[in-house]
């Protein structure tokens, strides 16, 4: 039997992708502590296990009872901006965390390790940001993330460990925490909306972004591990098209049926512009520029699941490391 363990499976991406390996015939373990994800979110036919990948005994423990085919690794606190004042939280889930599931599945002899790693590696590099491209990234979460893909080479090497690592941006669809203010746009858009608030933009909004739907974005993950090209690679990963945050607004806008003000808040440190070049992952996974789905169709099924589960409260960090020079309306 293939068995695969899939941490961070309650959250937004992993929760779809437990579905799909599910679809594949998987047995699958999922590892997850909840601080992001929902436990509702997880199919019944998945083992689940509350747990932090940086809880070492735990992890030992899952590697050596369930003899795992293949890893999925997806747990992560993926705030970008806000990784600047967590600097010791972010390495130590982001990093740490990440090289205790690399140590058992070396000596486990896993098949493969499919790591989601971030467009958040390249920095403010050359547009659009190619595979090929020295990574420059300008925020601990995307130094970690980068720290990881090069440890995972260097597991390659010397342990014969195989990886898929995979860039995503800016993925958006069902299942997303909305109520996390710290990340993902379009939910803080919806979330906002739906509570008769105005819209938060930093800047002016006129920084550009490529919105990926989840079910354009999932498929290839999963099924990762069954194509030979794809190992010890790395994929960009997601939309082709992009967008100013100041268009966004305006089709959730229009796909919540709810009109608000925006408030301009002072810009935070982030790079201005970010989009992928994704020939790569086309060409090796034979993905076709028709198969994506059009922003506004995403948009309009993540309204509907908003709509149907309604606001979400927005809990505050409440372990910021560094107070200087934080947002005010994240302080």
């Amino acid at each position: 039997m293939t068995t695969s363990l899939v941490t961070g499976g309650a959250g937004f991406i992993g929760a779809h992708l437990v579905k799909q390996l599910l679809k594949m015939n998987h047995q699958v373990i999922v590892l997850d502590d909840l601080s992001g994800g929902f436990k509702e979110n997880i199919p019944p036919k998945a083992i689940f296990v509350q747990g932090d990948i940086c809880d070492v005994a735990l992890v030992k423990q899952l590697f050596a009872k369930y003899n795992f085919t293949y890893v999925y690794h997806l747990a992560a606190y993926a705030a970008e901006g806000l990784s600047h004042f967590i600097r010791r939280f972010n390495y130590q889930n982001n990093l740490i965390g990440s090289i205790n599931l690399i140590n058992e599945a070396v000596k486990a002899s896993v098949k493969c390790f499919v790591f989601t790693s971030s467009i958040a590696v390249y920095g403010t590099n050359t547009l659009p940001m190619i595979e090929s491209a020295t990574p420059l990234p300008e925020d601990p979460y995307g130094i970690a993330k980068y720290a990881v893909e090069l440890d995972l080479k260097a597991a390659h090497e010397l342990f014969n460990l195989n990886y898929v690592i995979f860039r995503p941006h800016n993925v958006f669809g069902e299942y997303q925490n909305i109520g996390d203010k710290y990340r993902n746009v379009i939910g803080i858009f919806m979330n906002q909306l739906l509570q008769g608030k105005p819209l938060s933009i930093y800047g002016d909004g006129s920084q550009t972004r490529a919105f990926s739907y989840i079910a354009d974005v999932v498929p290839p993950i999963a099924n990762s591990v069954n194509i030979a090209a794809a190992q010890n690679q790395v994929f960009n990963i997601g939309s082709d098209t992009n967008y100013s945050i100041n268009e966004l607004a305006e089709m959730v806008m229009e796909v919540m049926k709810k009109k608000e003000a925006i408030n301009y808040l002072p810009a935070r440190k982030e790079v201005i512009h970010a989009y992928a070049d994704h020939e790569k992952i086309k060409s090796v996974f034979n993905i076709k520029k028709e198969n994506f789905t059009p922003i506004k169709t995403g948009l309009k099924n993540m309204a509907a699941w908003v709509q149907q589960h309604g606001a979400r409260k927005t809990p505050a960090f409440k372990a910021i490391e560094i107070n200087k020079n934080l947002p005010s309306n994240w302080q």
